[in-house]
């Protein structure tokens, strides 16, 4: 896998007569011999000879010795000379240019240079195209300078693989999507080497670390992953040329992280390092004025500390840190450094500096290593800032009730306005990401602080926070209320306190109007908040902890405009941002809008993972936001046909006992219905649930519900209501409003013209069905061209809809066109139901059941209840 341009490059070679060799170059486990073994068989299906050979350092004492087995009969070594011109003659005898061997040598740099010196001879003939595997350290060797100079002979440099090609290979293997966090981690300990990739998987898988919950596949807990023998006996192999002078330069680098190259103190000087580095064990790096020395991969200081007897171990980390106090400790990191030494060298540390490395750790959302040290801190020396960051780290480690007791302590200690108010901020957004509390609680929380907040700016905070409750729970118009007189202008970026309540509260404003339907004027308010945040980070001025809220109102927000790949693009930017992807409930609060985006776009694949993420990761805690995702999760699985799934994922959504419920939850419940052939029931959940969704002033949802309405042949009822939203909404909402008074009125023309441009603004599974329901309307008509057209249009959008199956898209296909109920009919008896089963559930007599088969045979081509069901498999292929 990952490997495409590569294979695509050694076609090229030998497809042209001018190249003579193919050589890979790469560190060892990064995939050389499995390309180089690809390369073959690509060779071989296209009628070249194909052989292979590995050499090694005892084949390499031997002449000839890794090769010998390749040579023809009669080739006589014992006068060198002529043994070659015997060989390369009867060589080039046996194959042409056309018909070349294509020759694998694996670890060519081993090879001895009697082969080499044969096989450059070979080559030269034009009969021999050699695949060799070279490792990266070894590219000067003299067979390789050999074998692979001039430009006859192709280099290709194999890097590790990318972050989506690991998760592109996880899936497969692990037949399964897997947890977006659980690929950062595979990645990052890997460093994309597929050997090393494969090795932690089943270590994990071993040893039940890495499990599956029905949906998706997760490493379970933080702490290091295992590593396997076979891993370990390669990295040891790796290292064990190594000096002692230079191994004692790697126990420092294990235990203590990237180092200053000064700060190596009493090690081996530069001449060790360079020699390290030069061997792709160390990696040296320049920040600002320091030089640093890191291990080259960070799997060697897995194995490396096991190696280290507890007196080293106790004297280097004592060493480094007096170093580091000798220094000053100036730099921010170095206070982590410092008390990570200090706790790991003699498992006490300085309170104060301990509580400065858990800021540090925090501000990097490094919220493990936060909690260590600010539990390492005494009872006695928990000042009110240790008890209020430890209840906020708690949180956000999903340990909601932990974190509730340790800030109500903060709270008996908060003497001063803007600690009370910190805390408020803290208790009501834990009581609501993390315990899944009602508005009631949440609300007299926040509430509860202006006994003790009373300057305007405290209570302009907690207004905004109120706002961010209620815009939280679905009370969106209430929320804006809130918002309404709060300052238009930007604070200044060195205004702190006035960035954070000013983003919160333009997040806050642009989430409700999203849900409130006018998404282009929502996406002006999270523009905004995202351009201060970014101003703010840039400046130096915190990690603008409204970034998240942000950058999730800005996704909904221009899904909701109907922008919906410029707000996936922009959403899993963030999301995957080495630098700073979000982590816990913010990771939660952006991965929302990316599966909404994605089941508005019409990708249940995506739409599922998404949602399966955010299911298992509040699953410990009763956050607001679980019931939507389970919903999702089942409307995923119902159009992808996985009705089981979608009924597990119904089932726990039934037993959660959730402060609140919206009606866009009921989507689960309707497709589902869908996915069983129960079209009756579906409308009925969609009209319900759009009216509920009205009362409550939630248009964003209620358009959603009547669209959906309207593509299960409600459009009838859906239509007048879509235009009333139309009016105050933006282009996405006129879209679907389009599309319903079009399957009104049996517009080709309309549904057509909405299919483009719902294709246009993303919504790939409603322009593939406005396309195909217009191709049957046009093939009734007798217009077979525009009826070609426009079925091929639905192909196209429905091949970018990862499998969706509805009623639509089942039937699209057909020669002749299918009405409403036969489609109906058709659905319910290609899932095995009796024609009296649908006579009851259609509430229809049975012989007109049978009336509509009979019809629906006729149309399809088809006499059995098999044949139909195999006639619409195909159709929503």
């Amino acid at each position: 896998m990952g490997r495409d341009t590569e294979l695509k490059a050694f076609e090229t070679v030998l497809d042209t007569s001018g190249y003579s060799g193919f050589l890979i170059f790469g560190e060892p486990g990064v995939g050389k011999t499995r390309l180089a073994e690809e390369c073959l068989a690509v060779a071989d299906s296209r009628g070249h000879a194909v052989g292979r050979a590995a050499a090694t350092g005892a084949a390499a004492e031997i002449p000839l010795g890794a090769i010998a087995h390749l040579l023809p009969d009669g080739v006589d070594l014992s006068d060198p000379v002529a043994g070659f011109a015997t060989a390369v003659r009867l060589m080039s005898r046996a194959y042409t240019a056309t018909a070349r061997l294509v020759l694998l040598i694996d670890d060519l740099h081993l090879l001895d240079s009697a082969s080499a010196l044969l096989l450059r001879q070979l080559m030269g003939t034009g009969s021999v195209l050699l695949v060799g595997t070279v490792h990266s350290d070894a590219s000067s060797g003299e067979s390789v300078v050999t074998l692979g100079r001039g430009d006859a002979v192709h280099h290709v440099d194999l890097a590790p693989l990318t972050w989506r090609e690991v998760d592109d290979l996880l899936r497969n293997a692990l037949a399964g999507h897997v947890h977006r966090e659980t690929v950062d981690r595979l990645h990052a300990a890997s460093g994309g080497n597929p050997l090393y990739l494969g090795e932690l998987a089943r270590g994990a898988l071993a040893e039940g670390r890495l499990t599956n919950d029905g949906e998706i596949w997760r490493l379970t807990a933080a702490e290091p992953l295992p590593v396997t023998r076979r891993l370990t006996d390669l990295i040891r192999h790796r290292l064990a040329t190594v000096a002692p002078c230079a191994r004692r330069i790697l126990d420092v680098l294990a235990l203590c992280g990237p180092v200053p190259v000064a700060g190596l103190g009493r090690e081996p000087g530069t001449d060790v390092l360079d020699e390290l580095e030069r061997a792709g064990l160390v990696t040296v790096v320049r920040e600002g004025r320091r030089a640093y020395a890191r291990l080259a991969h960070p799997l060697y200081a897995e194995v490396l500390p096991a190696d280290v007897t507890e007196p080293r171990r106790w004297e280097i980390l004592r060493e480094q840190a007096d170093r580091l106090e000798r220094t000053g400790a100036r730099r921010r990191e170095d206070a982590m450094r410092l008390a990570s030494y200090r706790l790991a060298g003699t498992g006490t540390a300085d309170p104060v500096l301990l509580l400065q490395a858990a800021r540090l750790a925090a501000y990097g959302d490094d919220h493990t290593h936060a909690l260590v040290f600010l539990r390492a801190i005494p009872e006695e020396n928990r000042t009110f800032p240790a008890l209020l960051l430890l209840g906020r780290t708690l949180s956000e480690a999903g340990r909601p009730q932990e974190a509730e007791d340790m800030l109500r302590k903060a709270d008996e200690v908060a003497t001063t306005e803007g600690r009370a108010l910190a805390v408020a901020l803290a208790r009501t957004h834990n009581l609501m990401w993390s315990r899944g509390a009602a508005r009631e609680e949440a609300v007299a929380a926040n509430d509860a602080a202006r006994d003790r907040v009373t300057s305007p700016a405290g209570l302009r905070a907690l207004r905004v926070n109120e706002a961010n409750i209620l815009s939280s729970l679905g009370h969106h118009a209430e929320s804006l209320g809130l918002l309404d007189d709060l300052p238009y202008e930007e604070p200044p970026v060195d205004d702190i306190a006035g960035v954070a309540a000013w983003t919160a509260a333009a997040a806050t404003r642009a989430s409700a109007l999203s849900f409130l339907g006018r998404g282009e004027e929502a996406v002006r308010w999270a523009e905004r908040a995202v351009a201060l945040c970014a101003r703010a980070k840039e400046e130096g001025r915190g990690h603008a902890p409204q970034e998240a809220p942000a950058q999730s109102a800005l996704v909904l927000a221009l899904t909701e405009s109907g922008r919906l790949e410029e707000a996936r693009l922009a959403g899993e930017h963030v999301y995957t941002d080495p630098t700073g992807a979000p982590i816990g409930w913010q990771r939660t609060l952006l991965a929302f809008p990316l599966a909404r985006n994605a089941w508005l776009a019409g990708r249940p694949a995506s739409a599922r993972r998404w949602y399966a993420e955010i299911v298992h990761d509040t699953r410990p805690q009763g956050v607001i936001i679980r019931p939507l995702a389970l919903a999702g999760l089942a409307a995923a699985a119902a159009l992808q046909g996985d009705v089981r799934a979608a009924e597990a994922a119904l089932a726990e959504h039934a037993g959660l006992a959730a402060p609140v419920r919206v009606p866009e939850e009921r989507l689960g419940e309707a497709w589902t219905h869908v996915a069983r052939g129960e079209q009756g029931e579906a409308r009925a959940v969609l009209k319900a649930a759009a009216t509920e969704a009205r009362e409550r002033g939630q248009f964003s949802s209620e358009a959603l519900l009547l669209t959906d309405l309207a593509r299960l042949g409600g459009a009838a009822e859906a239509m007048d209501r879509l235009a009333e939203l139309a009016k105050g909404g933006g282009p996405f909402t006129l879209a679907r409003a389009r599309l319903a008074a079009a399957l009104v009125s049996g517009d080709p023309e309309g549904l057509s013209a909405v299919a483009e441009d719902l294709y246009r603004m993303g919504a790939g599974l409603l322009a593939a069905e406005a396309a195909g329901v217009a191709a049957e309307l046009w093939r009734r008509s007798g217009n077979s061209r525009r009826a070609s057209a426009a079925a091929a249009r639905s192909a196209v959008n429905a091949a970018l809809c990862e499998g969706a199956r509805t009623p639509v898209l089942r039937t699209a296909g057909v020669a002749m066109p299918l009405t409403a109920r036969e489609r109906e009919v058709a659905i319910l008896a290609a899932g095995g139901m009796a024609s009296k089963d649908i006579a009851a559930k259609l509430m229809i007599s049975v012989r007109t059941v049978d009336n509509h088969l009979q019809r629906v045979y006729a149309k399809l081509g088809v006499s059995t209840r098999r044949e139909l069901t195999d006639s619409l498999d195909r159709t929503s292929m």
